[in-house]
């Protein structure tokens, strides 16, 4: 009898067991392999499966550094698997770090987008790219005051015909934006990208809270499907390190069955341009410190010149005048 009441009692157990496994089998998303990136990274020799990459893009056995902290690099990782995925959520583990406590630059961006493999200027891969860029924008040494602090996500759609403009911080093509404080952390930071029936949303963990915070939503945004994901990032006079620590993909399960969009992408709404102070070519807030820097010296140079031509001439007439009079 008590074997029996025993036998009874495990039943309720082995019920929560089964149901729990599946409300995990029928989540609605789940992950894809082939566009996700984990550690350990390196499959055989130097080699990254399924992932390629390019520029100054290092792969350790911790991350995958796309720039160190020095001037002048570009690196990128480009999924090479073509994403047929209509509805999905994309998951990026990353560090910017480096040694500038008030300039550092010049950032980072995730890509989804036709082209692929291509170094370029905006951060560290092509303009007039066609599909979306979402900008994690750390120069700090940016063109004009704007109404936001860096650094500073926004994202772009792009058809291929719209140029990114460094000078305006990219103020007249984004779609949306919002601060994040992620960079030099002692913890890593975590970007959110979520693409379901036409809306955009982007949200970050950038406080250790081990939660999301919505950064900004966009309705109304079209991206086809077939397009690569990627990362890339960029330093100029100012730099960081740009790591990524892990890529995860998830596909969405929409309750709208609507065939896959092929046309190119677009959003039917752009943010409102953000105040900024035009950037005036030639004037000094337009250069950096130390250009500033040599100019201020050559002016010390040039009026030390006039300086002394200007005694001499003094000179010269006084001499003369001294031989006049006698």
């Amino acid at each position: 009898m008590a074997s029996h009441v025993r036998n009874l009692s495990a039943v309720p157990m082995f019920l929560c067991v089964f149901l729990c496994v599946l409300a995990e089998w029928n989540t609605k998303d789940f992950q894809r392999r082939e566009h996700t990136l984990v550690k350990p990274y390196q499959g055989s020799g130097m080699s990254v499966p399924q992932w390629d990459f390019l520029g100054s893009t290092m792969v350790t056995n911790s991350y995958i550094r796309l720039t160190s902290d020095h001037q002048s690099r570009q690196g990128a990782i480009w999924n090479n698997v073509r994403c047929h995925v209509q509805n999905w959520e994309l998951h990026v583990q990353f560090k910017v770090h480096g040694a500038g406590k008030n300039l550092f630059g010049d950032g980072m961006a995730i890509w989804y987008t036709q082209e692929r493999m291509q170094l370029g200027p905006v951060f560290g891969s092509r303009d007039l790219f066609t599909g979306l860029g979402i900008f994690l924008d750390t120069y700090s040494n940016h063109n004009g005051p704007h109404n936001h602090q860096h650094p500073f996500i926004s994202a772009m759609i792009n058809n291929g015909t719209l140029h990114y403009d460094h000078d305006s911080d990219g103020t007249h093509t984004s779609v949306a934006g919002c601060e994040a404080q992620f960079r030099n952390k002692d913890y890593d930071t975590y970007l959110a990208i979520r693409y379901e029936d036409n809306t955009l949303k982007v949200s970050v963990d950038v406080d250790n809270k081990n939660g999301w915070r919505e950064c900004f939503v966009v309705h109304g945004v079209k991206l086809p499907v077939g397009y690569f994901l990627g990362a890339s990032a960029a330093t100029g006079e100012l730099a960081d390190n740009h790591d990524v620590i892990s890529v995860k993909f998830y596909e969405l399960e929409s309750e709208k069955k609507n065939p896959p969009y092929t046309g190119l992408p677009e959003a039917t709404v752009m943010e409102a341009p953000r105040d900024r102070v035009e950037d005036k070519r030639g004037s000094l807030s337009s250069y950096s410190g130390w250009k500033l820097f040599m100019i201020i010296i050559l002016i010390i140079i040039a009026l030390a010149v006039v300086g002394v031509v200007g005694f001499i001439v003094f000179q010269k007439q006084q001499e003369n005048s001294r031989k006049r009079f006698y």
